[in-house]
Parts: C-alpha cells; structure tokens; sequence
C-alpha cells in the first residue's frame, strides 16, 4: 500500500491550517447575520439593477459599483445580497461572498451577511461582479436574466440597496468558449478565455478611468411568502439562503512533474522567485496537486505583454495511442508516456506589474499544465497556487481497526465526498456538477455519519420535491436547466425521504414530502400490468453502470417491459414509503400499498425465478442475470429470512451473472448486513484498496477505464464502516433508538465515534477467543439502544456500557 494518499492528506490538512484566523473570524461574523422578517414577507425596497445596455440573457460579465462614506465602522451592517446568473462581493477590494447558492427560480436563493468587519472610517468601494453564461452556463445552472439585488437588513443600511444610484460597466476582457473536446458527456460549464488590455484593473477600489453608466433598475425583489394584491409573484422568487457559505482555504501544488523549455519552475509553487519566461518562447510546465482538488485557480503575473497562457485542468493524465488520447489512464501517479487531456482557461496578458488571474467558477484538478507562448516581452509568473472549495463539511467520525488499508480508504473516501459536496451534492466535480437523485442517497448517509451535518442533505431532499412534474415523477437531477427523467431515481427519492425519517427528528418536513410520494407511487402503480409486473416505463431507466448493460438499462423482454430489476426496485421502495404511511398514522395508505406490493412481488417471482439456477431472473425469459435483481429481491424480503441468505451466498459466489459496480455496491452490502452476512464486507474492500495502490486519490465512477475520477457513489465505506462494520443503525424514526449488531469480518478489533445531534455514539470493541467480543460502548444522553452479538443482548443506555459477551 503506497503511503502517498495519507501523507498528501495530512499536507493538505496542514496548508488548510495556515488560513489567515482574521479572515476566518470575519467570515464567522458574516454567516452569522439573519435576515429581518420584513423581507421575508414584504416586497424589497431594493431593485434588481443590471447594465442599461443588454437585454439581459446574452453572455457577459458586469461590474456593479457605489461608494458608501462612514463618519464611523458600524458594529454592524447587514445586507441581504444575491444575482442572476452568480456574483462575487468585494469591499474595498476583498472577497466577501460568493453566490448565490444553486437552487431554481422559485427559491432564488439570497445570503445574508454582516459586512461591518469589510468596513472602514470615510469612503467604502462596494463591488460586486456578476455574470451571465446564457447558453454556455453549466447545466446546474438556472436563471432567469442578468441582474443584481442588494437589500439593506434595516434603516441604517438602506444607504447600500439596488437602484439607479448604483453604476455599472461591461467588462469587455471575459469571453467564453464550449468544452467540447472531451468526447465525454461535460457539461460543468465554459472555459474561459481573459483579456488584460481589455479589464479595467483598478477598478474595485478606485473609479479613475472607468466609464460607468448609471445602473438600469427593474423590480423590486419580492421574496417567498409576498404576492401582489392580485397574486402577482416576481419572475425570481427570493428565499433565504439554506445552506453555509463555502469553504476558501488557500492550497499549494505538491510539485513540478515536468518542464519544458524551463530549467527551473520551482519558484511557481514555492513562491521563492519569479519564474522568468523569455521573450519569444514556448513553456510548458506540468503542476501536480497531489490529490484531486476543487478550487480556484490563481496565477500571479507580470509584463508579457501579447502573451499567450493556456491553463489546462485534469482529474488525470491519458495514455495516448496514435498521439491521440485514449479514454486509458493507467495508474494516476504517473505521468510518464501520457497527454494532458482537460478543459482549459487562457490569459492574454496586457504587460502591466502584479495582475492577477482567477477564473469566475472554480476548477477540478490533480494536475495543471501552463502552455506559454511569449512575444517580444518576456513574462515572470510570480506565484501559481488555488483556494479550494467545498460545502464546509467537518469529519466527525473516527475508526480505527487493525488494518491499516480500511484507515487509507476512510481517508480517500472522505476526500471524494468532500469534492462531490458544493452548494449542493453533484454526481463528479470534473464533469458534471449535477445533483443525481442515486448519488444523494448515498451523500446523504455518508455526510451524516462522517460529519452529522444534514443540512445539504434536507436540502437535496427539498430540491426534488421542488422539481416535480405535473404526472408525478421528480426530476433525476435538479437543479437542472436541463429537464432529465429517470424514472427508477424518483424511486430512490422515496428511500432517501425514508433515510432521512429514520435519522433525523424532523416530522414536519417529512410530512410535507407524502403527497409527491404518493404522485411517484401512483406514477408506477398506472403501468403495473394485469399480471401483476411492471410494463412499460417512459424515461431513461438508469439502474447501474454495467458492462452487459446497454447505457445502464436493466434487461427488457422484447416488448421493453417486464424488468424484474425494476420491479424489485418499486417494491423496495413500496416497502419505505409504508414505513413513512405508518408513522404518520396513515394506516390505510399503508395497507393499500401493501396489498399492491405483494402484488407485483409475488408476480415477479412467479415469472421470474429460475429453479435450476436458485437465482431471479432479469426478465421471464429467465436468459439474463444480475446481481441487482437479487439483491433487491433480498431487500424487498421476497423470500423467507433462511433462503434470503442462501441466495446472498449464491449472488456473492456467482462470476457468471452481471456484478454490481461501485455505486450499487451501496445496495449489496446493504443485503449482505441484512441476511447476516456483513462479515462478507470487509473481503470486498480489496477492490478500493487496488485504486488507492492504483494512483487513485479519490474513488472513481465506475471500473476502469472510468470517466470520472471522483464519484461520491463510490465512498459508501464513510457510511458502512460504521453502519456495518460496527452495525449502527436506527431502529425508531428520528435515531431515537438504534441498534449495533458489529460485522468485523477478518478484523480483530475497531475503535470509533460516529456523531449524532446530541454527541457520539464511542465504540471500543475486541474480539474474544473464536466467537465473544469485549469492550464498551458509550452512547449520547436521551438515547438507547440494543448491542447484538451471535444471538445475546445486551441493553445499551445512555453512558458508558461495558461489553461482555
């Protein structure tokens, strides 16, 4: 096992640790503030303004300008601030926030901030600038048209709102161009390309030479709960932001993997010196992070006038054939015999002294390459480093057993959800940037037990409740300006609704989610057949990434109906979604679909089941195999417990039937735990074992060749070191009781913490001789629970428990 991953870990950890504590201290003071509750349900004073000269759904980037004079610094002054497409906030020249946080037109989201620490004695630049991709925009992100919206909390801000006394000028230096190259699907956004003649520098702090027109203001902002007197709601509706602000923490690159044309570009990372670039030369030097990364780009520069710098970002180098890139990555680490393959930025410096490049959206990157071509002045590149960004997630949790390659996956898993986790939960950092329903649910439970913050989780849930259609079906992804329907993910939702129930004490929200689960239920039961299975289904039908699977549909008889593999899916789903009905009093929804699921279960079972194999068949044709069928089957409880396992056994065993990959190995694992074959887990954690001496720093989508290095999907051991390896698991609605029945396979001992609401459920557990276990548990005040070892209880109670058996 190569030590590499935890020692750039711990490299990154430290980097982070060096943040300037007055920065942090002021950030903590601006996501404090809250918003009045006059704006959260009266029409704003302020305006949405934007530049007098555009229609308003055309790509470009607007500086938005006013000059606010303090006789004194406030102790505080809040304002409530967000922008169509995104904005960053200056003052006086520094970053304040960036926004705002994803989200769809009927819950536009705005931050409310204290900028009092921003400020200062005599005149203020307030700065904000804003841009709109239009057509180019990533396929995350919804708008509506350019503009900007600054609310000021009370009278005493009232000074800083929106309107005509605001100005604004085009900046003419961005311009932006498709990532279409790839032959991959890519729809994370444009590159960009920076001109520096073309920027007006100075001007966040200084108005001198810049031609402002005075700004154009539309409607005032009109937030969730304010309609007009005939009902009348504004395009953007405005609701307060629902999540944190990101993570900035300034990184450096681990080291220069290659140079051409230069001897020397250690100075780039290390900041030492100033790398010099000869007039009328070509460079090219290839940076490694070390580790996968999101972050923001910054490239230090000076002179060069009529340069060219190209910025070339990738997950990975490609292993070339015809020197053409292969879809081929081989080991991650090395670099050797391979070809930068990524999206890119380019720079076109303008020949003046200490300029500064950052791209508006972050990137995704373990390595970097700068392509330089220099005219007739030469270039010094004065520092290259990045801020890394992510949802500021905490890792909580800890385990520690006596194998050293489950501490190496813990740390790599950790990381790859970190990079999936952003102003909401996405599919792959590089790629995408898309929230899927099947990755969520696992984010969800991932960040949950690692971390015990469920905010981004609840708000994912909320996401597609918001995106549901009038038949019924919540959206695969959201927010999307793209409409897409994978009608097996509306089934997933259900289950992560029921997750959800199970872990967090928020009976309100979950009430709220029943009728658009009852919609999808509905949606479903219409095509259930008079022989009880499932007909045709509209949409793409996603289940799995695998191989024997053409674009990941499950097998279809001739007609493209009858998946049993599907059908197991609904039934699955049946069977959280009457758990919710039940603890909700609704005991006749639940006996209705009760009756319907042992329906289309015995159905499936009937028609499917193959008595020589003792194995589900995909489809009645009985010709095709999956695991997933099985393994849904055994969830579903479709058979009695003692055959449920036997059948596992069989699943497990069998290298003739298609296997599930990375991401539905969160389901397998879940049937394996469920049978009493949680021993089982620890032996397939071999496969992430093999990335990690593979090069990987993250875990990837699917097997190689995968497109994307960094799937979230994929980091389940965050959630099933301690759901199944320890065998934590709530047994009532809201964690009020839970039950651990440990699985420690090969392992002789583990120790842990996973967090809760109200502290930490602390384990400390050894084997004893061939078959009892010693130890303690310590469990949360106003929480019990039942500790299950080979058939023997013993009670757990709030404290420490002593384990015995």
């Amino acid at each position: 096992m190569k030590r590499i991953i935890v020692i750039t870990l711990l490299s990154q950890l430290l980097v982070i640790s060096t943040f300037s504590q007055k920065k942090s201290e002021a950030q903590n003071i601006v996501n404090k503030a809250m918003p009045s509750e006059q704006w959260l349900n009266e029409e704003w004073q302020a305006q949405w303004i934007t530049h007098p000269n555009i229609t308003g759904d055309e790509v470009g980037v607007y500086l938005f300008k006013k000059v606010l004079s303090l006789e004194a610094v406030p102790q505080e002054y809040v304002i409530n601030i967000s922008a169509d497409n995104r904005y960053v906030f200056y003052i006086n020249g520094t970053v304040v926030a960036r926004g705002p946080a994803r989200s769809d037109l009927n819950r536009w989201q705005f931050a409310t901030l204290d900028i009092a620490p921003y400020l200062k004695e005599g005149e203020n630049h307030i700065a904000a600038k804003v841009w709109n991709m239009a057509d180019l925009k990533p396929t995350a992100q919804m708008s509506y048209i350019t503009g900007l919206i600054i609310q000021g909390n009370t009278s005493k801000e009232k000074e800083i709102n929106t309107d005509k006394s605001w100005r604004v000028v085009i900046d003419e230096a961005y311009s932006f161009y498709m990532i279409k190259h790839l032959r991959r699907f890519y729809v994370a956004g444009p590159g960009e390309k920076f001109s520096g003649e073309l920027h007006p520098w100075d001007w966040k702090t200084s108005d001198k030479e810049i031609a402002w027109k005075q700004a154009k203001a539309g409607k005032n902002g009109m937030p969730t709960k304010y309609y007009s007197v005939t009902g009348k709601t504004d395009a953007r509706v405005l609701h307060p932001r629902s999540i944190a602000m990101m993570d900035a923490k300034p990184q450096s690159f681990a080291k220069v993997r290659k140079s051409e044309g230069i001897t020397d570009a250690e100075g780039l990372i290390t900041g030492d010196a100033p790398v010099e670039i000869p007039a009328n030369s070509t460079v090219k030097i290839l940076l490694d992070q070390g580790h996968l990364t999101n972050a923001y780009p910054q490239l230090q520069y000076s002179k060069g006038a009529k340069s060219n710098i190209q910025i070339t970002y990738a997950e990975s180098l490609f292993i070339p054939k015809d020197g053409m890139p292969t879809f081929d990555k081989g080991n991650r680490d090395e670099v050797d015999g391979k070809v930068m393959w990524g999206n890119y930025d380019i720079i076109l410096p303008d020949g003046g002294d200490d300029r500064l490049f950052e791209p508006l959206w972050w990137r995704c990157f373990r390595y970097v390459e700068l392509e330089i071509t220099t005219d007739d002045e030469p270039l010094a590149l004065n520092a290259f480093n990045s801020e890394f960004t992510a949802y500021p997630l905490d890792l909580k949790a800890n385990f520690k057993c006596d194998d050293p390659r489950l501490s190496d996956i813990f740390e790599v898993a950790w990381r790859t959800q970190r990079l999936c986790a952003g102003e909401v939960f996405f599919d792959c950092p590089y790629y995408e940037q898309l929230q899927y329903t099947g990755d969520t649910r696992i984010q969800g439970l991932n960040t949950a037990y690692a971390s015990g913050d469920t905010v981004l989780w609840k708000d994912a849930i909320q996401d597609y409740y918001d995106s549901q259609l009038p038949f019924g079906l919540t959206q695969s992804r959201y927010p999307s300006s793209q409409q897409q329907i994978i009608a097996p993910f509306s089934l997933v939702w259900i289950t992560m609704v029921h997750d959800y129930m199970m872990h967090c004490n928020d009976q309100a929200f979950i009430e709220k989610m029943i009728p658009t689960m009852l919609g999808i239920l509905n949606w479903f039961d219409e095509r259930v057949e008079e022989n009880g299975m499932l007909g045709q289904l509209e949409s793409w039908l996603f289940v799995d990434w695998v191989d024997q699977w053409k674009t990941g549909y499950p097998p279809l008889n001739e007609d493209k109906k009858y998946s049993s593999v599907i059908g197991m899916q609904y039934v699955y789903t049946i069977h959280k979604a009457m758990d919710i009905f039940e603890s909700y009093g609704m005991s006749g929804l639940r006996q209705k679909w009760e009756q319907k699921a042992n329906l289309t279960q015995q159905s499936i079972i009937d028609n499917c089941w193959d008595e020589d194999k003792q194995l589900l068949a995909d489809t009645p044709d009985k010709d095709v195999f999956s695991q997933h069928a099985n393994i849904l089957a055994v969830l579903s409880h479709s058979f009695p417990a003692e055959k449920q396992k036997e059948l596992m056994q069989r699943v497990v065993n069998n290298k003739e039937i298609a296997p599930a990959s990375y991401y539905f190995d969160f389901y397998k694992v879940a049937a394996l735990k469920q049978v009493g074959l949680g021993n089982l887990y620890f032996s397939g954690l071999s496969v992430l074992s093999d990335l990690i001496d593979n090069g990987f720093t993250t875990f990837p989508e699917k097997f190689d060749p995968s497109r994307s290095d960094c799937h979230a999907w994929s980091a389940s051991p965050l959630f099933y070191y301690y759901a199944s390896i320890a065998g934590i698991a709530p047994t009532e609605s809201g964690f009020k009781r839970f039950e651990m029945r440990p699985s420690l396979g090969e392992l002789d001992y583990i120790e842990g913490k996973m967090p809760l609401r109200d502290g930490f459920i602390s384990f400390n557990l050894k084997k004893k001789g061939k078959s009892g276990i010693r130890g303690k548990v310590i469990v949360p005040n106003n929480l019990g629970g039942v500790f299950n070892w080979n058939g023997q209880s013993i009670e757990l109670k709030s404290g420490e428990n002593s384990i015995g058996l």
